[in-house]
């Protein structure tokens, strides 16, 4: 539970390859909960190089055209290169189906959920939500149109020590235009300051290889689930190693993630702990978890509280936070812990 004196946070933007294909991967979610809301969907998804593959399985009565809504949100992402797009979705399993059919969970696995006081509104580390905007601000600068060289694909870093920043790293596609001496000047100023304005003392890193001019598929591939540390706590809590997009709420890698944060930040948020890490079990095709286990930051047990005040059965977790609704695509990018809107970040009082 206690940071190490020194540790880094990592974010992405929404044009990184990895995270396009989040976004399109809860992007025909949300179009199946949008026309039926008992969608059983597992959509994943494969770019690279021009070629875009969406495979899984979806169960459904809705009525989409996976290629259309990957074209719209593509070019909504900001790239306008072409894709060649294979689709090959096909139903659930029914040996998987016959467990969530009664209530059990579609898989077995873990799943964590963190929250802390640390002078935070939202009960995280502050260098998680520094990093996020630090590459949410790259996406507002391109989308301004002031900076007409700044291109979809970017990342960024955030290196603590001791509780204060000792290096910020930004990652950023370009055009061939500009040099690198006037996208650093131009980060700096635009980005960085406006959220770290001491700079003083900060190893600051711009593009280190020189040059990032190749971005999103046409440099690498991307794959839905490849960014889960990005998605949860930055590497600052554990994972269960089961990604969240494209997945419905009946798959428990994302529904109960989701319920253990609610769970840990409401402790938090109740003053019951300053630190609180939730974990929870299952087995397919079981509703009752195998294990629900919750510490604070002293490693005390507060596991009696926690299942006294939340139930982790898979559907009392969509019930209780309404998971059956199109809200999946807005969490593909940025993180999805900490961000006022989600069920999942309510406080309620105990």
């Amino acid at each position: 539970m206690n940071k190490p004196k020194v540790y880094t946070v990592e974010s992405v933007t929404a044009g990184h390859p990895d995270k396009v294909c989040d976004q399109i991967s809860d992007a025909i979610l949300d179009e199946c909960l949008r026309q039926d809301p008992k969608s059983r969907v597992a959509v994943e998804t494969l770019g690279s190089h021009g070629l875009l593959v969406i495979g899984g399985e979806v169960t459904t009565n809705a009525n989409f055209d996976s290629a259309e809504i990957t074209r719209k949100l593509y070019k909504d992402i900001g790239y306008s290169d072409e894709l060649e797009i294979i689709a090959h979705l096909v139903k659930q399993s029914p040996d998987i189906a016959q467990g969530v059919d009664t209530g059990g969970a579609g898989d077995q696995g873990i799943m964590y959920g963190y929250a802390e006081k640390d002078g935070s509104s939202e009960f995280l580390p502050e260098s998680i939500f520094l990093v996020h905007n630090l590459t949410k601000g790259l996406e507002t600068m391109r989308r301004s149109g002031e900076f007409p060289w700044l291109k979809p694909d970017g990342k960024a870093q955030v290196t603590m020590e001791n509780g204060r920043i000792r290096t910020i790293l930004v990652s950023c596609q370009h055009g061939e235009e500009i040099n690198q001496p006037k996208i650093k000047a131009a980060l700096i100023e635009n980005l960085i300051k406006p959220l770290v304005p001491d700079i003083s003392g900060i190893e600051i890193l711009v593009n280190p290889t020189g040059k990032f001019v190749l971005g999103g598929f046409a440099a690498d591939a991307g794959l839905t689930g490849r960014k889960i540390m990005v998605d949860t706590y930055c590497g600052l809590a554990p994972h269960g190693g089961g990604c969240f997009s494209g997945k419905d709420p009946t798959k428990v890698d994302r529904s109960a993630a989701y319920m253990a944060r609610f769970a840990a930040k409401n402790i938090v948020a109740n003053g019951l702990a300053k630190e609180c890490l939730v974990s929870v079990a299952y087995a397919i095709g079981r509703a009752e978890p195998l294990m629900v286990e919750a510490i604070d930051q002293n490693d005390n047990s507060l596991a009696d509280l926690v299942k006294q005040k939340f139930d982790f059965r898979p559907l009392a977790i969509i019930e209780r936070l309404n998971l059956r609704r199109p809200i999946y695509l807005p969490t593909a990018a940025y993180g999805h812990f900490g961000r006022p809107g989600f069920p999942w970040e309510e406080i309620i009082s105990f």
